[in-house]
C-alpha cells in the first residue's frame, strides 16, 4: 500500500499592498514552492484598487497554479507560515492593508468547507482583481459551486475597480 497522495491543482491568489510588493511576491513564490509545491504556472502582476478597503496604497496581485500533495487544510497552515515570515501581521479588522496575503481559490473541483477554510473561496465571483488573473491561468476552468467557467463569471463580476496588467 503506497503513501503517495494523488497531486492536486492548487489555486493560489496573492495580494500585496505595503512595502516592497515585488519582493514579497518573489520570496513568497519560493517559499510556495518549498512549502506547498511545485509552480506550474502564474499569472502576469496585476495593480488593483483596495476591495474592502480605504488605503491609498495600491495592491499588485497575482494568480499561481501550483501542483501540491498536500490536503486543504495543511495548504492553508503552510500559507499562513509563509505570511507570517514575510511580516504579515493580522488584526481583527478583516480587510486591511499588508505585506503579503495568499488566498486559496481552488483546489481541483473540490468543494470544502471548514471553520478555518472554505473553497471554493467564497468572494471570487465578486472580485475582479481575482477573476482576471484567473482568466489568464484557466479561463475555461468551471467553478464547481457556480458551474460557470471563469471566463463566464469575470463577464458577469459587478465589481468595477480598476485592474490594469504591470508585468
Amino acid at each position: 500500500m503506497s503513501n503517495l497522495r494523488k497531486m492536486s491543482k492548487a489555486y493560489l491568489l496573492l495580494g500585496s499592498n505595503i512595502g516592497n510588493r515585488e519582493y514579497y511576491f518573489s520570496d513568497a513564490e519560493k517559499l510556495i514552492e518549498q512549502e506547498v509545491g511545485k509552480v506550474i504556472k502564474g499569472s502576469g502582476l496585476y495593480e488593483t484598487e483596495p476591495w474592502g478597503i480605504k488605503s491609498k496604497d495600491l495592491f499588485l496581485n497575482k494568480v499561481l497554479l501550483v501542483e501540491t500533495n498536500l490536503k486543504p487544510l495543511k495548504i492553508l497552515e503552510n500559507i499562513l507560515e509563509i505570511e507570517l515570515k514575510l511580516g504579515r501581521i493580522r488584526s481583527d479588522i478583516k480587510y486591511s492593508s499588508r505585506t503579503i496575503d495568499i488566498d486559496i481559490l481552488f483546489v481541483d473541483d473540490l468543494v470544502f468547507n471548514s471553520e478555518t477554510l472554505i473553497i471554493p473561496h467564497p468572494q471570487i465571483a465578486n472580485r475582479r482583481f481575482a477573476l482576471i488573473p484567473l482568466a489568464e491561468v484557466c479561463p475555461e476552468f468551471i467553478h464547481p459551486v457556480l458551474s460557470k467557467t471563469i471566463t463566464q463569471l469575470l463577464m458577469e463580476c459587478k465589481d468595477k475597480l480598476e485592474v490594469r496588467k504591470v508585468e
